[in-house]
């Protein structure tokens, strides 16, 4: 009998296991070119073009930056918080909570080979995250209001109430998948070009 088939076939012509992700089949040009296919909230948002994960982990890494100013490694890891999301799409949480475990197992997973191949910790620490987590949560809670639909008073009880950081600040009109997937990589590079130069410095 044969096995049920784990990969997935990349653009870059790489196969990524999904089961047991190597570091070296990870490559950015996939990363980019498939977060900026994937919808945000189910693609339940207004606009010509879907709110792709691209373009939120660009707001995301912005609001981290502004509140935060946080090293050039740290940035890195808020753009790619939700890089696993290329491979195995964005489930909104209240279906994440119906599935369940095995699902997180093989975001982890894929977190941990996106990690090694960027030259980023393996697990971020629980500070890191929990920074992180609270820039998600503000870039949620304006793509709630702004694209989905949500009341004020609805997306404060979810996500909270931001506080030091305005509409105007954030890139938040949907744009088409194409230029979210360049500027997603163009600030790929921008940050890794910091992280070259720190170590040089050091």
């Amino acid at each position: 009998m044969m096995s049920a088939r784990a990969w997935q076939r990349m653009l870059s012509g790489r196969r990524l296991d999904l089961l047991d992700p190597s570091p070296l089949d990870v490559e950015l040009s996939d990363i980019a070119h498939g977060l900026a296919r994937v919808a945000r909230w189910n693609g339940q948002t207004n606009g010509n073009h879907a709110f792709s994960v691209a373009q939120h982990s660009l707001v995301v890494e912005e609001i981290f930056r502004r509140q935060y100013e946080g090293t050039a490694e740290e940035c890195q890891t808020a753009l790619l918080h939700d890089a696993p999301e290329y491979v195995i799409g964005d489930m909104i949480s209240p279906f994440k909570a119906v599935v369940g475990g095995g699902y997180k197992v093989v975001e982890k997973r894929l977190e941990g080979a996106i990690h090694i191949r960027f030259g980023l910790p393996v697990t971020t620490s629980a500070e890191l995250k929990a920074k992180i987590k609270k820039a998600d949560q503000i870039a949620a809670y304006f793509e709630a209001t702004e694209l989905a639909g949500f009341s004020f008073a609805e997306a404060r009880k979810f996500f909270g109430q931001p506080r030091g950081i305005t509409r105007d600040m954030i890139l938040i009109d949907p744009l088409p998948a194409v230029e979210a997937q360049k500027l997603f990589a163009v600030r790929f590079e921008a940050i890794e070009a910091q992280r070259l130069n720190t170590r040089v410095v050091t």
